[in-house]
């Protein structure tokens, strides 16, 4: 446990920052890299406990990785859909979902058996949603179940992967999931015929782009996806953006405080990933977007459209945000909240449903520190046809320090940290450890901006 102490930061902020590479797109390098032939350049490369998770497993399954922490990349030394081997033991992914989702999709198609397990927390993670649509394909995968005597028992880790002779399949999505998507289409790598997938409400598409810039034949078209069996080329850099969850705590931080003036560089705006940006933009922030460009050697390895992001302080005032939004913003809605407790007049956020289901119950830990901080914020549920969850947060002029809790959620501790800052009085966060799962530099960065005002067991 490292807890910190937060006090009310009264000084303009006023910084020019340049962020870690995309955790998302940091994930998705090492496993496309991985599956391709050939050395891939991943620069900008997120060096946190979930990628590196990603970085271990792929080095258990036989492919050289050497990372440069200084330089901030990962070069991938790989040999083809086939060029895995069988792991000498269990791969533990230590907490990190994405890493267990995403290879339950290769290994499926493999010509091994594997064991994919994780710490504790992930043991509580949901796993059906990725398994249903993987065993259709024809995958053996057995896990663990809680509710023997339930209809449709939920799955969790650990989980036994025999590879299979995998077929093409056409899926509709029942929820929003970039995760179930790529776990799908790696699959299809490796599948007999064309896999279809359609979305309800389009995901994040990192997967997609990164595919074909692999040379992977894959075809989109709106909500639709279509992938088959290909080899994979290395295109030989890829130059990861800086990732806009992280550009988030920062960017409400400067919309809410006064005097504030701050420039966030080459930061990824996937039209999926940009909901916040829209939703700030929608409560009055001043926010300019200006397209970047990145180094010549990475412009056609990149795949993801980038700018620099200025934002300025201005009053921000409530809105309602619809459910077919939440996609875009799944991971920022907990620092959302922090700025429509600040907000004038009422926010309502529909369709949060997905939020208990990360590495905490999101909405218990947000809305609970948030109340103690004196924020007028609820959780509502309406049942009829199709229970319908929302959160609604009445802004008020000032919070107040209190002491809060992280819940070993890296989100949530940094939205704390951020609600701290704006706070009266002291705000004392029980863990900050828990960041380094996304963003190790958040305290160090936070540190050197706001001086005397975080103190942590760090320093």
């Amino acid at each position: 446990m490292q807890p910190a102490v937060i006090k009310k930061y009264l000084p303009p902020f006023k910084a020019r920052l340049y962020l870690p590479g995309d955790k998302s797109i940091s994930h998705r390098a090492v496993f496309i890299a991985s599956l391709a032939e050939g050395k891939t350049l991943a620069k900008n490369f997120l060096f946190s406990d979930d990628s590196l998770a990603t970085v271990d497993a792929f080095r258990k399954l036989g492919v050289k990785i050497v990372t440069d922490v200084k330089r901030r990349q990962a070069a991938i030394y790989a040999k083809g859909l086939r060029g895995l081997i069988k792991p000498k033991g269990p791969i533990y992914v230590r907490e990190s979902g994405t890493t267990m989702r995403l290879l339950c999709g290769v290994l499926a198609g493999q010509k091994f058996s594997s064991l994919l397990a994780g710490a504790k927390t992930l043991t509580s993670r949901p796993m059906r949603r990725i398994l249903i649509p993987l065993r259709l394909m024809g995958a053996e995968i057995k896990s663990k179940i809680k509710d023997q005597k339930s209809k449709t028992p939920e799955e969790y880790p650990p989980l036994r992967i025999k590879g299979q002779n995998l077929k093409a399949i056409a899926y509709r999505m029942p929820v929003a999931s970039a995760q179930v998507k790529s776990a799908i289409m790696f699959a299809a790598l490796y599948a007999d015929g064309k896999t279809k997938i359609v979305e309800q409400i389009r995901s994040r598409d990192h997967s997609e782009r990164m595919l074909r810039l692999f040379g992977a034949s894959i075809a989109t078209q709106g909500l639709k996806i279509s992938i088959k069996k290909s080899n994979l080329i290395s295109p030989g850099i890829v130059n990861i953006p800086s990732d806009i969850s992280s550009a988030a705590f920062f960017m409400v931080l400067a919309a809410l405080h006064d005097d504030s003036d701050v420039l966030l560089k080459s930061i990824g705006i996937n039209p999926t990933r940009r909901g916040l940006i829209d939703v700030l933009m929608r409560m009055g922030a001043d926010i300019y977007v200006k397209p970047a460009v990145l180094p010549k050697a990475g412009v056609k390895a990149a795949a993801e459209p980038i700018a620099d992001i200025r934002v300025k302080a201005k009053s921000l005032k409530g809105v309602t945000i619809k459910e077919k939004d939440i996609p875009g913003m799944i991971d920022e809605l907990p620092v959302l909240m922090v700025a429509a407790s600040l907000a004038g007049g009422r926010t309502i956020i529909n369709g949060v449903s997905e939020l208990r289901v990360k590495e905490t119950d999101r909405i218990n830990s947000m809305v609970s520190n948030l109340k103690k901080m004196g924020a007028k914020i609820n959780f509502r549920s309406k049942t009829g046809a199709k229970t319908k969850e929302y959160i609604e947060i009445t802004g008020v002029d000032e919070l107040k320090g209190a002491r809060v809790k992280s819940f070993g959620d890296h989100r949530t501790a940094m939205s704390m940290v951020v609600a701290g800052l704006l706070a009266k009085g002291q705000t004392h966060i029980d863990d900050v450890g828990c960041i380094d799962k996304s963003f190790p530099e958040f305290m160090p960065i936070v540190k050197n901006a706001f001086g005397r005002c975080v103190i942590s067991s760090r320093d």
